[in-house]
Parts: structure tokens; C-alpha cells; sequence
């Protein structure tokens, strides 16, 4: 099992200077960290940019510096040398690529402007567009896998729920923490072990990179509430799992404040689409 990626996740020196933050470096180690943690072999992609342009090339969108025929030869040697590596080794999970790269953008690329159109434009970069039939993922987005499960867990098919959903989420690369498999699972707890348990959450909920909170039933469970407020005060994002048809309201499924801070989704395939599963882009 592999990845191929952008070159610069794992050597930030083939950016072009200047534009490398701290929390692209970040970025780059949550995505190098996540495929050590996993088993997932990293294979680097050409860099065309810096095979064209030279190491400490400056920036530019694709029209500025690489809209070339020269560039484009380079191009189709690139895309056939990977192609070959694909034959030779399988199709990969995915690609991880650089949102804004004008080669190896996601979902945008500084492509340049024509006209009125700003030079930031959606799509994949010229280079990624190659591999159109290959699932690819921001690196933004394959970085954030620590999830914290928020939900009820008081009854036998509420823990089992939580599990089995635990399990499809681990499935596809997701670190993932339970409180119930942390110890949450009893109502006759000493005020030591209560003090535990809470620190153990709390830790977890600081440690995550996104929560999903379990919102079935006629209210919201109070726990999970909480949990998904405090991750909304600590500005890291909530999707919502609700797979109750019930609505409380005109507009409301369940609560207007804890609708309105997540993104609610309906499926256990939505939720792995909004969580960027590798396998579903």
C-alpha cells in the first residue's frame, strides 16, 4: 500500500522561496506522521516545477513561468514515468498534493490570470490533472486524521454503534479515540476515577484534529453537546452524524446551535466524504 505525493511534503526546499509557513511544515509532518502511523509507503512525485525552473525558483502562477512547449515535453515525460510506475506497482491510495501548487493543486491552483478571472482558480494543478482517475487529497486535509468520537454511550446498542463506527473510521486511516474504549463506560466511578476519565477526554479532545459528534435521537446527547461546543470554542471542525429522520422544528433536525457551528451529515459515506477519507476524493 502507497501514496504518491507531492515532492515538497517531504523536502519543503523544492518550494518556491518565501512561501513556506510554519504551518505548512506542520502540515507536511501530520501527513508523514500519519503514513508511518498507518504502514503507508510514501512514493515522492517528480517535482516539475523545479525540474523546469531550478531549486529556489521564484513563485509564479502557470501562465507566469511554465506555459511553455518545453515545459509541457517535460510534462508528458513526467506523467509517462509515473504512469510506468503505476503498472509496475498498482494503482496507489491516493495522491497528496499542494493546494494553490500551480502543477500539484487539489481543489485550487494559481493557474494565472485571463481576462477578468482572478489567477487563483478551482481545480487540480497541470501536472495532477494528469492523473484525473486517481483519488487526490490536499495535504491540508489528509494531515487532519485524529478524530474524537462524541457520543452517547450508555447503552449496549449505543456503545456498539460507536464502535462499529470507530472501526470503519480506523478503516480508512483514521486515528480514532473512543471515551468508552478510554474507560467512560460506567456510572459507579469513585470522584478519583471520574477526575480520570475527565482529563483523558479532555486531553484527546486537545490532541484532535476534528470531532464528530453522534446527534441521533430526540435531543442531543449533553455530553456530546459539550464536547462539541468546546471543539467549536477551540476552532477545530465538527461534522455531525445524524441519521435520525425526526425533526424538531421547521428547519432544525435536532438543535439550531450545534447544527449551525457543524457540518451535518447523513450517512456513514458522508461522513467519510467530509472527513476527506483518501480513498473517496
Amino acid at each position: 500500500m502507497y501514496v504518491l505525493c507531492s515532492p515538497c511534503v517531504l523536502d519543503p526546499a523544492l518550494r518556491a522561496e518565501g512561501i513556506t509557513r510554519q504551518s505548512d511544515l506542520d502540515l507536511f509532518e501530520g501527513a508523514r506522521e500519519r503514513c508511518r502511523q498507518f504502514g503507508i509507503r510514501i512514493v515522492p512525485l517528480p517535482c516539475p516545477e523545479t525540474l523546469y525552473l531550478g531549486r529556489n525558483h521564484k513563485p509564479g502562477t502557470f501562465l507566469e513561468r511554465l506555459n511553455t512547449p518545453e515545459f509541457f515535453q517535460l510534462v508528458d515525460r513526467l506523467e509517462q514515468q509515473v504512469q510506468e510506475l503505476i503498472e509496475k506497482e498498482g494503482p496507489p491510495l491516493c495522491i497528496i498534493g499542494v493546494n494553490s501548487s500551480p502543477t500539484c493543486g487539489v481543489t485550487t491552483t494559481y493557474y494565472g490570470s485571463t481576462g477578468q478571472e482572478p489567477p487563483k482558480r478551482e481545480g487540480r494543478g497541470v501536472f495532477l490533472s494528469r492523473f484525473g482517475s486517481i483519488p487526490a487529497v490536499d495535504v491540508g486535509v489528509f494531515s487532519r486524521y485524529r478524530v474524537y468520537l462524541a457520543a452517547p454511550l450508555f447503552t449496549e446498542a449505543e456503545r456498539e454503534y460507536n464502535a462499529r463506527i470507530a472501526a470503519l473510521l480506523r478503516s480508512h486511516f483514521f486515528e480514532v479515540f473512543v471515551p468508552q474504549e478510554a474507560g467512560d463506560d460506567s456510572h459507579t466511578r469513585e470522584h478519583d476515577r471520574q477526575e480520570a476519565i475527565y482529563s483523558s477526554n479532555m486531553n484527546a479532545l486537545e490532541a484532535a484534529d476534528v470531532v464528530v459528534g453522534i446527534i441521533d435521537g430526540a435531543d442531543a446527547d449533553s455530553g456530546t453537546a459539550w464536547e462539541m461546543g468546546y471543539a467549536t470554542a477551540r476552532q477545530k471542525p465538527v461534522i455531525a452524524l445524524r441519521t435520525d429522520f425526526r425533526k424538531v422544528g421547521v428547519n432544525e433536525h435536532v438543535n439550531l446551535m450545534l447544527e449551525q457551528s457543524a457540518r451535518v451529515v447523513n450517512t456513514m459515506d458522508q461522513l467519510l466524504d467530509a472527513l476527506g477519507s483518501p480513498g473517496l476524493r
